[in-house]
C-alpha cells in the first residue's frame, strides 16, 4: 500500500464512485455506484440515481482529504480509498445506499476491514 497524503487539491466529483484531484483520476477502492447516465445496453450496473449517488459523494468533500493509493485499474485510474474528517467516503456510500460493496474489487480486504 502507498501511505496516505493529505491533499487540499482541487477536488471534483465525477460520480458516485470516481474523483479528480488535481489531474489525477481516482477511483474508490471496493464500491460500484449507480451510472450517471444510465447503464448501457448489454452491462450489468448497480441499480438507483447516479445523480443523487454523485451529490452524496459531493457532499462529503472538504477542504482536505486522506487518499491511500493501492494501484491502478485497467482504465488507468489509480485506485484508492479516501478519507474525510476520519470517515471512509466508500464505506459512507454503502452506508447511505448510494454504492455496492464489490469483493472482487476489494484489494485483499482493505475495504471490508475499514466499513465494519
Amino acid at each position: 500500500m502507498i501511505a496516505g497524503i493529505l491533499l487540499s487539491a482541487a477536488v471534483t466529483v465525477v460520480d458516485g464512485d470516481t474523483l479528480r484531484i488535481g489531474g489525477e483520476r481516482v477511483r474508490l477502492l471496493g464500491i460500484d455506484a449507480p451510472e450517471i447516465h444510465g447503464c448501457r445496453p448489454g452491462r450489468a450496473c448497480v441499480p438507483g440515481d447516479g445523480q443523487a449517488s454523485k451529490r452524496s459523494l459531493q457532499a462529503m468533500m472538504g477542504e482536505k482529504i486522506n487518499v491511500q493509493r493501492v494501484g491502478q485499474d485497467r482504465y488507468g485510474r489509480t485506485l484508492a480509498q479516501v478519507y474525510v474528517g476520519g470517515r471512509n467516503v466508500a464505506c459512507e456510500q454503502i452506508r447511505r445506499g448510494h454504492a455496492q460493496y464489490v469483493a472482487k474489487w476489494d484489494d485483499g480486504g482493505l475495504l471490508a476491514r475499514d466499513c465494519r
